[in-house]
């Protein structure tokens, strides 16, 4: 089941028990799935599922971050999207996993004493690994980390 159906359900479910808020929310996101699909001309992988997901997540976010101070009812509903996005969001992967991660493609790349040198090779072997499920800047700090001897 794609989770452009599993957003439909959970629509039908919000429209049939009157939650106009998580309604509209749903409505949202299956908007962005559907024409995600429409510029590709086939259907989302999972990847690029959650990846319309999370862009939903910063634009929300965003949203809330300009909104005036004296608008609590944007902020509101900024708060309650968020909250059901969050159900569609893939699991974000913990620093523990992501240095796990980084340590693995040391060892495959086979690279005994790490330099800032090696960063581009590693980052070229973890980013597809970790894509979609962690959060870049928490990865570069991490290689950075990693490669400078600091983990």
């Amino acid at each position: 089941m794609s989770m452009a159906d599993k957003v439909r359900s959970e629509m039908v479910a919000a429209m049939k028990n009157k939650e106009k808020d998580r309604k509209d929310a749903l409505s949202m996101l299956l908007s962005a799935l559907k024409n995600k699909a429409i510029d590709k001309r086939e259907d989302l992988t999972e990847a690029e599922e959650f990846e319309v997901v999370k862009k939903e997540i910063k634009q929300t976010k965003e949203t809330m971050e300009l909104a005036p101070a004296d608008r609590e009812d944007i902020k509101e509903a900024c708060e309650k999207r968020l909250a059901v996005y969050q159900e569609f969001a893939p699991e974000e992967m913990s620093e523990e996993a992501v240095l796990a991660e980084v340590k693995a493609v040391l060892a495959a790349l086979a690279i005994d004493a790490p330099s800032m040198k090696d960063k581009g090779k590693v980052m070229k072997e973890l980013m597809p690994k970790v894509k979609g499920r962690a959060d870049g800047g928490m990865v570069n700090k991490i290689v950075g980390e990693v490669l400078n001897g600091e983990k």
